[in-house]
């Protein structure tokens, strides 16, 4: 009881206010000693901090430091370093664990800690400390023992936060909740700007280089809103296309840039999501450029639900029957290739690992938190059905591949996660879509976009009449997805905002489902 009250507290505060790693590049050398003489003109820690990966025995913690033109000398010719303190209590007097930590230019100042050694399912308040600077104060908490029996998993599910589309009203909300954690499934930068009906503007050019990406991402982690979301809840975080350029897929974009050229931008995109991210592993240093990086993984929570995150852009094949001129994801009428049964959304490697645990998962609930809709949104037109090929749809194979694994193998009580289509989504998943002959073998909720612009009404209400396994479609609001697990049901709350352009903007509930245990499928609450 007293570990909620302080959690409201802190929520309640924060309203009022607006394994070691991989990679030798981060890690913290032995002779790194904290100094705790230095003197800032100007606090480094305007980018907040954040908690995330957390196991049942430690946590990530995170910030990135920006030094300006005034502290720089004093900061490029040894780094920086400094002090992490995690304590039991909100009010700061009972101290856990505590190190130093040390960083350069070449890490972009970022600081990984991994804590180890942490009671599971436990909250714990941690700051960040450089000489006279001190960090804003954040919470965080480690999951349950793999085998403890748990009440409940609430999570937040997010994705697709354009910061020229509007304000983070719904990071706003996600920071007052009570949460156990934070799902966010993609696109948490953009690359592309849109001059059109901007609430707000990027800065610098289209990001290519490692410099301008993590430009990009300092402005994206200044938001307040953002920040308070960050600092509330331990964050596990997935991405999709923008975070490097939209619709790339594998080794290749859009624009047919040549892949030595492409895989060097990658690298970049995947180094600076790591800098400004709470994961345990950065990019591989032995792939070309460094342009590989594993983020999907398998989490337990307690015996209540196993959770993986899929990875539906490092490994994909690339996009079907593209276009000759501008490749990506386009809408198809004929394609041969779509027929291709090896075809694969997650790659082979990732396909077999998540079989594998799937049938062998023991757990009530297994939860699939990858980027996208699972769902068709297939159209029927005078000249055939029409195909968008950056989607599941264009994976039909791997799609069915999935919902047979767990057909077959009677995997229960299968929820699947989704964001990227900027729309709420409550959908039935059959082995053939829109099959109603066939029996309902898993439950889909998607994500509308925290603030990217949605579909058309007249676009999205031609779907819906296509595809009766969409319950529930609306793209004409944004927000989030409010998910909780308990033993015995899941419940889904949409909850979000006409137009998150005003500082006043509040959320509300637009929709709310439930699953019940043993039957699959969303039911309207």
């Amino acid at each position: 009881m007293k570990e909620r009250i302080d959690r409201r507290a802190f929520h309640r505060r924060l309203q009022a206010s607006a394994l070691a790693l991989a990679l030798a590049p981060w890690q913290t050398p032995a002779w790194a000693h904290p100094s705790h003489e230095r003197r800032w003109k100007t606090s480094p820690f305007q980018l907040g901090v954040a908690s995330g990966s957390p196991q049942h025995d430690s946590v990530v913690l995170w910030t990135r430091l920006l030094v300006g033109e005034d502290d720089r000398k004093d900061s490029d010719a040894d780094g920086v370093s400094g002090r992490y303190e995690v304590y039991a209590d909100e009010s700061l007097r009972r101290l856990v664990r505590s190190g130093d930590w040390h960083t350069n230019a070449t890490r972009g100042h970022s600081v990984h800690v991994i804590v180890p050694g942490l009671a599971p399912a436990r909250a714990y308040w941690y700051r960040f400390i450089c000489g006279d600077a001190i960090s804003r104060v954040g919470r965080t908490q480690t999951a349950p023992s793999p085998d403890a029996e748990v009440g409940r998993l609430r999570l937040a599910l997010a994705s697709c936060q354009h910061y020229e589309h509007g304000l983070y009203v719904a990071h706003r909300d996600i920071a007052a909740q009570d949460l156990d954690l934070v799902l966010f499934v993609g696109d948490y930068i953009y690359e592309t700007s849109y001059p059109n009906n901007r609430v707000r503007a990027h800065r610098g050019p289209e990001p290519k280089t490692l410099p301008q990406y993590r430009q990009h991402y300092a402005q994206y982690k200044s938001d307040p809103d953002l920040q308070a979301a960050h600092a509330a809840h331990p964050w596990i975080l997935m991405w999709d296309d923008h975070e490097v350029v939209n619709d790339y897929a594998n080794q290749s974009d859009a624009a047919y840039t040549d892949p030595g050229v492409f895989l060097a931008r990658r690298a970049a995109a995947y180094r600076a999501y790591f800098e400004h991210q709470p994961l345990r592993m950065g990019p591989d240093p032995a792939s070309p450029y460094g342009a590989s990086m594993r983020l999907h993984a398998q989490l337990h929570w307690g015996r209540l639900a196993d959770l993986w995150t899929l990875d539906c852009r490092q490994y994909r094949d690339v996009q079907a029957c593209p276009d000759p001129v501008k490749g990506g994801g386009r809408v198809v009428l004929q394609c041969a290739d779509l027929a291709q049964p090896q075809r694969s959304m997650l790659g082979a490697s990732q396909e077999q690992w998540l079989y594998e645990g799937l049938r062998a998962s023991e757990r009530k609930w297994k939860v699939l938190a990858q980027s996208t809709l699972l769902a068709s949104t297939r159209i029927q037109s005078p000249l055939g059905k029409t195909t968008y090929t950056d989607a599941w749809d264009g994976y039909p194979y791997a799609r069915k591949r999935l919902l047979d694994c767990i057909a077959q193998q009677n995997v229960r009580d299968v929820v699947t996660l989704g964001g990227d289509v900027h729309m709420n989504v409550a959908s039935l998943l059959r082995q053939e879509p829109n099959d109603p002959t066939q029996p309902v073998v898993a439950s889909e909720f998607v994500t509308t976009s925290i603030s990217s612009r949605g579909m058309s009404e007249g676009l999205l209400s031609t779907i819906r009449a296509n595809n009766p396994d969409l319950l529930h479609a609306r793209a004409d609001e944004r927000g989030y997805a409010l998910i909780d697990f308990q033993p015995k049901r899941c419940t889904t709350e949409f909850r979000t905002t006409p137009t998150p352009a005003g500082t006043s903007d509040a959320l509300k509930v637009q929709a709310r489902f439930v699953v019940e245990s043993g039957q699959p499928g969303p039911q309207a609450a």
